[in-house]
């Protein structure tokens, strides 16, 4: 499966710092301090449905550590999944007519539109569900040869208690999971587990939705979990720095994904550090695409809203914060982005070396995308009160938050 392009990321004079950033497993700051090529794997959508803002945020966040690292002269390798096979799927492609198959490629196809329009960097590898299935198969049957998983009436379970690090990435007690487990996809309640909180590694096939070839698992379709981390393993390995997603990941998704890999390899941990995103909100409740509460990036781009524009409303946020979305939100960005504009528009001005280094400082603490955006409007209010005379000072401005920040002035 193919991304989408990727935007020039401008060169800026001197380095950028290492990376701070809130560990959710530690539930403290940590340094990232990654070798000469970072790693990280965000996980995907499940495309029955466009990209809210939700998701956009989620992808700002983690578009803003690729560019922090690429500050610092590191390469990135970035790896995201697309959940194109899921019941979230199959249940809207039933309910409204359609083929599964063509609904996921629309909508994937109008997520990398919003992505492209968003100047989001594209990950190096883009890896569908479907396609990653060969590479899941052997997982689950080795998980299974060894004991840390179960077949339960032709379906195939992770047993939880194989991975002794079990419960250290979201830092919840048992009831708490039960609770999220049944709320987010899972089956706590279903007769015959070993443990309520042992996820589905291979669903065998029922009547009426698609199935693979699952050698001796028989025909079915891979669960949630294993489906990221067979492809993080395949094109990552463990120990990478950063997995990354909005908060509503952290359990059940990443702290099974977590258990699966540790339990294959017999090495911990699976990532170095867990990153979560705050929850989006409007008219008072999360975002959501079972809730119908949404407000599209492609809507409004259609009523002609500067992606720019909707890229300073994201960053106006910390990424870890829960916000809601207003129209006084929108505007705000929109009436920034106009005086940027105006601002490097001018043949001089204040220097903007100082600048720069702030900018540098605030995402290297954790993310700080607020905190950068008022050191720009304060030179942008220099510019406007008093102007300069540093004729290279506009450009350096337009390339700095190019490059650091995604906005194209």
């Amino acid at each position: 499966m193919y991304a989408w392009p990727a935007s020039e990321v401008p060169a800026l004079p001197g380095e950028g710092r290492d990376l701070q950033i809130h560990d959710t497993a530690t539930q403290g700051t940590i340094t990232l301090d990654p070798g000469p090529v970072a790693r990280i794997y965000v996980c995907g959508i499940t495309p029955y449905d466009a990209t809210h803002m939700g998701h956009a945020a989620t992808y700002n966040a983690f578009d803003l550590v690729q560019r922090v690292w690429l500050d610092t002269k590191r390469q990135v390798h970035y790896v995201q999944n697309v959940t194109d096979v899921d019941d979230p799927l199959l249940e809207r492609a039933i309910r409204d007519g359609h083929d599964w198959t063509e609904l996921a490629e629309r909508e994937t196809a109008l997520f990398r539109e919003d992505m492209t329009a968003l100047r989001m960097l594209p990950p190096q590898h883009y890896i569908g569900a479907v396609e990653a299935i060969p590479g899941i198969v052997p997982l689950v049957e080795r998980l299974r040869d060894a004991g840390a998983a179960y077949e339960l009436e032709g379906d195939v379970y992770f047993s939880v208690e194989a991975d002794p690090h079990f419960g250290e990435v979201s830092n919840l007690d048992a009831e708490a999971m039960r609770l999220l487990s049944a709320e987010r996809g899972g089956d706590p309640d279903r007769p015959g587990k070993k443990n309520p909180l042992d996820p589905m590694l291979w669903m065998s096939a029922r009547e009426g939705e698609p199935s693979w070839d699952g050698g001796t698992l028989g025909r079915g379709r891979p669960g949630w979990h294993i489906e990221c981390v067979a492809i993080a393993l395949d094109h990552l390995g463990m120990g990478f720095d950063v997995q990354g997603g909005g908060t509503d990941l952290a359990f059940p998704h990443h702290e099974m994904g977590a258990s699966h890999a540790q339990a294959l390899t017999g090495e911990y941990p699976f990532a170095k550090a867990y990153v979560h995103a705050g929850m989006v909100a409007l008219n008072g409740e999360k975002m959501s695409k079972s809730k119908g509460n949404l407000v599209f990036v492609s809507k409004l781009r259609r009523d002609g809203v500067d992606p720019a524009a909707i890229r300073l409303a994201l960053l106006s946020h910390h990424y870890r914060a829960d916000w809601e979305w207003t129209d006084a939100v929108l505007e705000e960005a929109q009436q920034r982005l106009g005086r940027w504009r105006a601002a490097v528009s001018r043949p001089d001005g204040p220097s903007a070396d100082d600048l720069v280094e702030e900018i540098r400082e605030a995402l290297a603490n954790d993310l700080d995308a607020p905190a950068a955006l008022l050191a720009v409007d304060r030179w942008a209010a220099l510019q406007e009160s008093d102007g300069g005379t540093d004729e290279g000072a506009p450009g350096l401005v337009s390339r700095a938050v190019d490059a650091l920040l995604g906005v194209a002035l």
